[in-house]
């Protein structure tokens, strides 16, 4: 029954991302905005939402190394696998918004966590700056998005609103519960194979809370849509960061384990490779996607070693 289960997970993840792609691209052209900014606060925030679930849950119970190491892991799988997946099926073109603003941004805000964790300590007064942070951070796109109002061409599949919204919600919908469904169902089938708790959390639930965003981003490189694959992967590490980890905080203060410490320093190192990356040509190639997630294999075997 797990078999089936898992099957059907990755059946729902790929029609629903399918869908939740469409309808957002589709918005994105009804509002005349970029596909970059659709990616960057609707589809992050949305495909993060399996993230947000699980470290809000363990912020309530104070439960802070599944509360922080899940939004840093996550991170790292977001840069490494998901953008690097995307480039090897196709090269991600970098918008320029994402050039010169979100990459940078990304940059910052895991500088600030590394800075925030210091004192082995995310206080509440540091959550709330965390959000107040995020609410800057989305009114700047905004604003930013006005001044594009006709930067996309009018071009590709367009529905109604209404249409448009329904394909988000049921395609994100079948995303999120797609994802539990391989995640709780691999699991169960890893576990059957004699695997440690451990090492099925460092791998199965960090790499199952970012599928939305791996299959999404995937779904929209292949239909040519960079603005969404990469907007999706720098937007939700941005999000992961001053929303859920904010909201986390402020429920509970994080203590912080001094390994992810390391993990955050790794964090950083990776976000400065992406900006490399992204800024070369002003696209992130095939052989650069390989190199990143070779890096990924390699984060892995460390964290399953150490």
């Amino acid at each position: 029954m797990a078999y089936l289960l898992l099957l059907i997970g990755f059946v729902l993840l790929i029609k629903g991302a399918d869908f939740f792609v469409d309808g957002s691209s589709s918005l994105a052209r009804i509002l005349k905005v970029p596909s970059v900014v659709i990616g960057l606060t609707l589809v992050s925030i949305g495909t993060s939402a399996p993230e947000a679930a699980v470290s809000i849950t363990a912020g309530i119970q104070g439960i802070s190394d599944i509360a922080l190491g899940n939004i840093v892991g996550s991170n790292i799988f977001n840069i490494l696998a998901v953008i690097g997946c995307c480039a090897l099926i196709r090269p991600v073109t970098s918008p320029n918004d994402i050039l010169k603003r979100d990459l940078w941004c990304n940059i910052g805000v895991s500088a600030l966590l590394l800075f925030m964790m210091t004192d082995l300590k995310i206080s509440r007064l540091e959550g709330l700056i965390l959000i107040l942070a995020m609410a800057c951070y989305i009114i700047i796109i905004l604003i930013n998005a006005t001044k594009n109002i006709n930067a996309d061409e009018d071009s590709g599949k367009k529905f109604s609103v209404p249409k448009s919204l329904i394909f988000i919600v049921i395609g994100l919908a079948a995303v999120i519960f797609g994802g539990q469904l391989v995640v709780n169902n691999a699991t169960v089938i890893a576990k059957s194979l004699g695997m440690s708790d451990t090492l099925v959390g460092l791998t199965i639930v960090a790499i199952g809370t970012s599928l939305p965003e791996l299959v999404t981003s995937i779904v929209a490189a292949k239909k040519g849509d960079s603005g969404i694959a990469l907007g999706n992967a720098i937007g939700s590490c941005i999000f992961n960061i001053l929303f859920i980890i904010g909201i986390a905080s402020m429920l509970s203060p994080i203590h912080v384990a001094t390994e992810l410490i390391i993990d955050t320093v790794i964090l950083i190192a990776v976000c400065v490779l992406i900006t490399i990356f992204a800024r070369t040509k002003k696209v992130t190639s095939k052989p650069e996607g390989a190199i990143m997630l070779l890096c990924y294999i390699a984060y892995t075997a460390y964290i399953i070693i150490r």
